[in-house]
């Protein structure tokens, strides 16, 4: 079972490294993802999901510079897998679906993908482009669908260079949270 030391010391060890050609850090940009659920007053569960939502980037050693290179790193399903066994659904699928939430919102929100980042454009293209009407529909009929698009809006907000977060630290509470109820479940 990790436990929330495993976890900040993951960020600690490999969140300094570029977010994918963004103006920011990994550690950066999950901590301003879970900022902002907070500031939304989410669920811990969703506040704990946009912390760990790109987890997956933290997983493996390809460069910073690999969806310019077209590789997709897959980081939904491996920061999934990870996550699983350790966080309840309302976490993980989530960050499982953040990914598709994206292209969810290209199919169904016309200047959703005019207001992408470069890189996220990038990597739209490499993780299938947009849903067609039938994926959408499909997509949206989730349980946690819903988490996940407001997840994703949080994402393609969390990009801001030198914006103040509480440090990782602050969110320690809202992992021991989560991770305790898990193991009273």
């Amino acid at each position: 079972m990790v436990t929330t030391r495993e976890i900040i010391d993951l960020f600690v060890r490999k969140g300094d490294s570029e977010y994918g050609g963004e103006a920011v850090t990994q550690r950066e940009h999950a901590l301003q993802a879970a900022f902002l659920a907070l500031q939304a007053d989410a669920k811990p569960t969703l506040i704990v999901a946009a912390l760990l939502h790109d987890v997956g980037h933290l997983l493996h050693d390809l460069p910073d510079d690999a969806p310019d290179a077209g590789v997709d790193d897959h980081h939904e399903s491996s920061g999934y897998h990870f996550l699983r066994p350790r966080f309840p659904a309302a976490v993980t699928e989530p960050v499982r679906m953040h990914v598709a939430a994206k292209r969810y919102l290209c199919a169904v929100d016309p200047d959703y993908r005019d207001s992408l980042s470069e890189p996220s454009r990038i990597s739209l293209e490499l993780q299938g482009g947009p849903m067609t009407a039938e994926e959408a529909e499909h997509f949206i009929g989730q349980p946690f669908a819903e988490d996940a698009v407001r997840l994703r809006q949080w994402d393609d907000e969390a990009k801001v260079a030198g914006l103040k977060t509480p440090p990782l630290e602050r969110f320690a509470e809202f992992l021991d949270q989560v991770l305790a109820s898990e193991t009273r479940s």
